[in-house]
């Protein structure tokens, strides 16, 4: 239970802040969580975005918050500075609370390694 409860805290405390930095006022959800990670790890800076690159921001989010799972793993970076990723092993298939749960646990870590929460 005292892992829900960190869970829950660290997830209240991250969307808090990102919402405080990023938005306009309305809680970030788990999508625009991702999205903002993709734009991080692109590393090319705040920019316009066509649509399919938006697809692309939130894939390559998923494929890294997933690679300390061992679902994929960092293959290249294109031409263009785009980083690629292949599949290591399938998604299992997990129901829609399940998959937020994955997600959220993912997120947390993902900012956990980057020593967003020790300041």
């Amino acid at each position: 239970m005292e892992k829900d409860t960190t869970l829950k805290e660290k997830w209240d405390f991250l969307v808090n802040e990102l919402t405080n930095q990023f938005s306009d006022g309305e809680d970030l959800n788990v999508d625009g969580i991702i999205y903002l990670i993709g734009v991080q790890e692109l590393g090319q800076g705040k920019r316009r975005f066509k649509k399919d690159e938006k697809v692309n921001l939130m894939h390559i989010a998923i494929c890294k918050l997933l690679e300390p799972y061992g679902y994929y793993e960092f293959d290249f970076f294109d031409d263009d500075g785009w980083p690629h990723y292949k599949m290591l092993t399938e998604l299992p298939n997990l129901k829609p609370g399940e998959q937020t749960v994955l997600m959220k646990e993912a997120i947390i870590t993902y900012f956990e390694s980057i020593g967003f929460f020790t300041s």
